[in-house]
């Protein structure tokens, strides 16, 4: 079953269940979704699942970088909205894989690659998101191939 019509049948639920909060963000989702659709790329097609997951991982990030501005600037009420969206929409991405399985995959990527040095950062980065997609946060992966080549 595809993201869009899981959404929909989630937001039928969140309205049934009066749910306004969950609501907000799963109308979010398909907003985005909509937006992601009628652009130039996609053309009113099916959206390929690497760009739904992309979409979804970016919801996410912003989600939690206006948690991180709201409490910084005192606003508790409004960080733990953003808090609470961030995680109805990660439910919707599959498992994140831990720091030790991303290691060992970014470590395989290196060894294939014969990178060495940080000049090969973005050969290896660029397998790493590929295979990463959905699974593992970029600022995670580059922090750990960073410190691999570093070394």
């Amino acid at each position: 079953m595809s993201l869009e019509i899981t959404i929909n049948n989630d937001i039928k639920q969140a309205m049934l269940a009066k749910d306004k909060r969950k609501l907000n963000a799963l109308r979010a989702i398909k907003a985005a979704l909509l937006l992601e659709k009628t652009g130039a790329e996609i053309g009113g097609a099916e959206i390929p699942e690497s760009v739904e997951l992309k979409l979804l991982q970016k919801l996410v990030k912003q989600r939690k970088d206006s948690a991180i501005l709201y409490k910084e600037q005192g606003r508790d009420d409004l960080a733990e909205e953003e808090g609470y969206q961030s995680k109805i929409i990660e439910q919707y991405l599959p498992d994140q894989l831990s720091i030790e399985e991303i290691t060992g995959i970014i470590e395989k990527i290196i060894s294939t690659t014969g990178a060495s040095t940080m000049k090969d950062m973005g050969k290896v980065m660029g397998l790493a998101s590929k295979e990463l997609a959905g699974k593992a946060d970029n600022k995670t992966v580059s922090g750990i191939v960073k410190q691999i080549l570093g070394n």
